[in-house]
């Protein structure tokens, strides 16, 4: 299923369901089939999602110990796409939604 994010001062953001439902989480929204965020709770979305970001980021810093005998890839494998990544568009969208004083709206 896809979650299509719109907002009249952006293109919409069309996003995989457990992409946007980890979002949607972050910022204490729940994920259903329809949703908004208001330019009041924007801001606070933003720092949710950049103390998100922060605190994985801070987790992966020192990596673990690799076994000899372990596969190399499983790691990269198990998040190829960091958080910072795939948030981007998202963080975009509420800062520039926020400084126009437009609303988000989600549906799938």
């Amino acid at each position: 299923m896809l979650y299509k994010f719109k907002s009249k001062a952006t293109a919409d953001l069309v996003m995989l369901q457990p992409n946007a439902e980890e979002l949607l989480k972050i910022i204490g929204k729940a994920a259903g089939p329809t949703g908004i965020i208001t330019v009041a709770q924007a801001n606070a979305a933003i720092a949710a999602i950049q103390a998100e970001i922060q605190r994985r980021e801070a987790l992966h810093e020192a990596p673990p110990p690799v076994a000899a005998d372990a596969d190399t890839n499983d790691a990269a494998k198990e998040e190829a796409v960091s958080l910072r990544h795939r948030a981007a568009p998202f963080l975009d969208m509420l800062r520039q939604s926020s400084a126009e004083g437009k609303d988000i709206v989600w549906g799938v």
